[in-house]
């Protein structure tokens, strides 16, 4: 291929508003081009290296035994509201006008974007999978997805259009899923791997996908906009929404203490009037306190379908956490906590409490909440383990402009169940870990929090959508049981981006051979010579029949402009080929990644160039 006739628009420019190297680099290799906010034409060298992604992926997911197909784009909404996931997924969900006027008020007429594909692959095994014979099955597709993302950036790794694979597998056991969950795991092992990515499998929280366990699978970047937990010695990873540790206040910990301590000797509450001062650094600069000896109380509405007398009843009320006041709540473990502590009753609306709501329960105004008497009054509190493990703490008095110090847990508000309190009490793990503390592990090795971007996950679905969806099989003994379901992704795109944040440097992109848009980029720096141009045209076409990717760089620029673009686009070998090179009877062959230049005879380049790419091709192919 020649460049005079390809379509590479490089810019030396770098884009307004782009911070993300991969984003930047994107944009001045001419990979891609913005439309609109989320949404990117893919031009064709990055079109390219899509593709190289594509043909991986799909080459890992026939070798582990998943089965391609292709799924439609529009959804009727009915089937989301089959699965109850049209609340989950809020406005992430783009939803389409009715087709004919005058059906805007059915809501069976209406459609939405395909995010996500678990409903539509549930509704085919309904119709078509009717034996437990026919398990397992693992059926995959490579699509285009579409999300409501109200803050597109950073390129392409946060958009409102993608493009995904997502796989999905039907069991007649947990044993038979947990097989296909670990020949998942392993595929995408072997995706990353053949891309070139830096990758760590982290365990995670399932969201809106719901399910029994799952895995993330990061990348390690600045650039990212998640975090994981990863002990030092690599005995434990996990993202910050999952992520535990081992801490004094862990409930299977004697520390805890498990009876009021009255007799501790500790002194009893004491009011300090504290104006304006609601914030924990204000408090605690005003006191003489350091956030850790501060107990945080946080308060959530909460509206929710109770089960009574055989019918759902709607309910609001009030749940209460605490934690220390160096801590932050992690309100996915505090929603998980709290679904537990109220029987897992169908939850409306789960948010933080209004101004006005929080002055009625406690009776203060917001920033002087604290968990004394709120037993009495609130529906769940749920305590950390750090502040249960507390021998002595201040926090809000409930009552405007004060505070309390000698806050006692167990003496001062309830730690354990009891039967005169209204509400349910328990202590959990509901704070996001921080740097430095200890592997749950109980190896002893710090935690550190590092950026990342996510590329894949999996996840063990359990019944959730069979369930929801009545799609049933036949067992050995003909009755009709839920089938058992996994669901797998990955974000082609992020992969792209995710590989160019990896591997950069001053100049460009550091392609890895198995997805670069081209493997050998031949330089003519003399394009009117008609010996440069013979040089590089017999190495081109010689690279091109040995069935090498390979770019010939034939336009009438200047050497270092030239050499500037091809840093920028990246491509992993170079051949030059110069006037001054050819008087000495040589070409110049090197690598993207190093500075060096080893000469070579023009007649041995294209042969030298193959064998480099054949020995790379290799250690990248399917099975290795």
């Amino acid at each position: 291929m020649r460049w005079t006739n390809y379509f590479i628009p490089t810019s030396k420019e770098t884009p307004r508003d782009a911070t993300a190297a991969s984003h930047v680099l994107m944009l001045r290799a001419g990979l891609i081009r913005q439309l609109a906010a989320g949404v990117y034409s893919y031009l064709p060298l990055g079109y390219r290296a899509l593709r190289k992604v594509e043909r991986i992926v799909r080459e890992e997911m026939e070798r582990a035994g998943a089965i391609e197909l292709h799924l439609p784009v529009l959804h009727p909404l009915s089937m989301w509201e089959e699965t109850g996931r049209v609340e989950a997924m809020g406005d992430t969900l783009l939803r389409l006008r009715p087709a004919r006027d005058g059906d805007e008020g059915d809501w069976r007429a209406q459609t939405v974007l395909g995010p996500t594909h678990e409903e539509v692959i549930t509704e085919i095994a309904r119709a078509y999978l009717s034996s437990y014979k026919q398990l397992p099955v693992n059926l995959y597709q490579i699509q285009t997805k579409f999300r409501g993302e109200a803050r597109p950036k950073s390129g392409v790794l946060r958009t409102r259009e993608f493009l995904m694979k997502d796989a999905y597998s039907f069991h007649d056991s947990l044993e038979s899923l947990n097989q296909g969950y670990q020949a998942m795991y392993d595929a995408y092992c072997r995706i990353y791997d053949r891309c070139g990515l830096p990758y760590v499998a982290v365990e995670a929280e399932s969201g809106p996908i719901g399910g029994d366990a799952s895995h993330e699978f990061m990348v390690l970047t600045d650039a990212g906009e998640d975090f994981v937990a990863l002990s030092e010695n690599g005995d434990y990873a996990a993202n910050l929404e999952r992520a535990t540790c081992l801490t004094a206040g862990s409930v299977e910990d004697e520390t805890v203490p498990r009876t009021p301590p009255a007799a501790s000797g500790e002194p009893p509450l004491e009011e300090v009037h504290t104006p304006g001062h609601g914030r924990v650094e204000d408090v605690c600069a005003f006191m003489g306190l350091t956030p850790a000896q501060m107990i945080k109380t946080l308060i959530y509405d909460l509206k929710a379908l109770r089960r009574e007398g055989g019918k759902e009843i709607e309910w609001s009320g009030w749940v209460v956490a605490l934690v220390r006041g160096d801590h932050e709540v992690n309100e996915h473990k505090l929603l998980k906590a709290a679904r537990a502590a109220l029987f897992n009753e169908l939850f409306l609306s789960f948010e933080l409490a209004t101004p006005r709501s929080i002055e009625k329960l406690t009776g203060a105004a917001v920033g002087f909440a604290g968990p004394q008497g709120l037993s009495e009054r609130a529906d769940a509190l749920l305590i950390d383990r750090d502040v249960a493990a507390m021998r002595v703490a201040a926090s809000g008095a409930n009552k405007t402009d004060y505070h309390v110090k000698n806050v006692v847990p167990g003496r001062d508000f309830g730690i354990l169940p009891n039967p005169s309190f209204k509400c349910a009490v328990v202590v959990a793990d509901v704070r996001n870990v921080v740097d430095g503390d200890l592997s749950p592990t109980g190896s002893g090795s710090p935690i550190r929090l590092r950026k990342a971007i996510e590329v894949g996950h999996v996840f063990k679905l359990g019944t959730k959508y069979s369930d929801a969806m009545k799609a049933t099989f036949l067992d050995p003994q003909g009755k009709p049981r839920a089938f058992i379901m996994g669901c797998y992704g990955i974000g082609l795109n992020r992969i792209m981006a995710a590989a160019i944040e990896s591997h950069h440097d001053a100049g460009g992109i550091l392609w890895p051979m198995s997805i670069a848009p081209f493997e050998c980029l031949v330089l003519a720096l003399d394009p009117r010579d008609e010996q440069v141009m013979r040089t590089a045209t017999i190495i081109h076409d010689a690279l091109a029949e040995r069935g090498v990717d390979v770019l010939l760089d034939d336009r009438d620029e200047r050497a270092g402009f030239k050499f500037k673009d091809a840093d920028l686009i990246g491509v992993p070998l170079r051949v030059v080929v110069g006037k001054k090179s050819l008087a000495e009877g040589v070409v110049e062959l090197s690598q993207r990644r190093e500075e060096r230049k080893e000469p070579i005879k023009p007649e041995d380049a294209a042969a030298e160039v193959a064998s480099r790419v054949a020995s790379e091709r290799a250690a990248g192919a399917p099975g290795r």
